[in-house]
């Protein structure tokens, strides 16, 4: 199966990522490739990072399950081992989801949500992006939120870690069986 979570930046996507890897056994997380440089914190562990050069060659080596440009930078994330077993889980834009929704119209999509636009802006901050940054992210996140629901995701308002963690993992034991 094909988890994908999407949701506007900083509603905690990468947080509930590693948290459910972490719980699941049977749920692998996707590593992106970007060309944007690392935030504070980042490592090789959150995203390959890589340059635009070599990310162009990547989409014309058919590396890829889904890629887009988004705010000047690509994001990739690259076909899963076809020897793995478990679920795939991807945390991505509701642009690369679309295209994977194209591609596997059972991937199971998951928009996760802040409780409310202010504290979307208080997540941003806290990360330490740049005013320019949460004011594109703030603008942007209403239509990503509205393209997810188009897509037919399933919405999960990230309030509180655990619960949202909980939810998910219902969610995917549900489709399992």
């Amino acid at each position: 199966m094909t988890v994908v979570l999407i949701g506007p930046g900083g509603v905690g996507k990468g947080t509930l990522a590693r948290r459910l890897v972490a719980s699941d056994p049977d749920l692998v997380l996707s590593r992106s490739w970007t060309t944007r440089t690392p935030r504070p914190g980042e490592t090789e562990a959150d995203y390959h990072f890589v340059s635009r050069d070599e990310f162009e060659r990547a989409i014309h080596a058919g590396v890829f399950y889904e890629w887009a440009e988004f705010q000047g930078h690509l994001y990739g994330t690259p076909r899963p081992d076809p020897s793995d077993d478990r679920d795939l889980l991807l945390e991505i834009d509701v642009q690369g989801a679309e295209q994977i929704r194209a591609q596997d119209p059972s991937a199971l999509v998951i928009l996760v949500v802040a409780p409310s636009t202010e504290a979307l802006e208080r997540r941003l901050r806290g990360r330490g992006d740049d005013e320019d940054h949460v004011r594109r992210r703030l603008e942007s996140a209403a239509e990503e939120m509205e393209r997810g629901r188009r897509l037919g995701a399933i919405e999960v308002v990230n309030d509180d870690l655990e619960r949202a963690g909980a939810r998910i993992l219902s969610i995917l034991e549900g489709r399992r069986h």
